[in-house]
């Protein structure tokens, strides 16, 4: 079989691949800044040393850290529609699902972060005569977020990565676009290769950045 890549165009690009690669992108920064959120929320339940709030932050992350993403996508997308008793659109649900899914592990990254901040520091607030949630606020999450920020930025390019799962819902993602794009002229073989490619150039670039990015956080402490 011989290749022709000879489709592929401003035009192409633009009808069939733009479209996807911006949902990609969006659907990416919606469930990190999410999952980050929901994260933290989560890592300070298991570290608050409370049964009422360890367990039920455990069992969740838990859970998701042991089903398949792509399991998760596909029963929130069938099985919410059914109990909120009206149908929900492939991308709002992509974006919830990813937010709750990349929660769990956003969740052990901070709280690895946390821990990483000396107990000093938690001292030191109290002596200045904050309460818990100001030092936490204040002194210790500032802290995790520096400490942790390339490892969270690392996860950030594992969940655009994973964005390209969405197909199983049928949202049109960045894989997506390549994918009906070869179906319209023919060349499946060609489009996947250039996407693997545009994948590859993406992940490697930010991975660069984010070992640019550590290296300069190595070097301020």
């Amino acid at each position: 079989m011989q290749l022709d890549f000879g489709f592929l165009s401003w035009e192409v690009v633009q009808g069939f691949v733009l479209k996807g690669l911006l949902f990609s992108i969006q659907l990416t920064l919606i469930a990190m800044v999410g999952g980050i959120v929901l994260g933290t929320l989560l890592a300070l339940m298991r570290l608050s040393g409370k049964p009422w709030l360890v367990i039920p932050a455990a069992a969740y992350v838990n859970t998701m850290r042991s089903i398949p993403l792509v399991m998760v996508i596909l029963w929130f997308f069938l099985l919410i529609p059914l109990l909120i008793g009206r149908p929900m659109g492939a991308e709002l649900s992509a974006m919830i699902t990813f937010t709750l899914f990349e929660a769990a592990y956003y969740s052990e990254i901070m709280r690895a972060g946390i821990q990483s901040v000396p107990k000093g520091q938690v001292a030191a607030g109290y002596a200045l005569g904050m309460n818990y949630r100001q030092t936490m606020a204040l002194v210790v999450l500032p802290q995790a977020f520096r400490n942790m920020l390339p490892v969270l930025l690392t996860q950030t390019i594992i969940l655009f990565q994973d964005t390209s799962l969405v197909y199983a819902i049928g949202a049109y993602d960045l894989l997506k676009g390549f994918e009906i794009a070869g179906k319209n002229f023919n060349r499946p073989v060609e489009t996947y290769l250039v996407a693997a490619v545009v994948y590859f150039i993406i992940c490697f670039s930010l991975s660069m950045l984010v070992r640019r990015l550590q290296q300069r956080i190595q070097i301020i402490r």
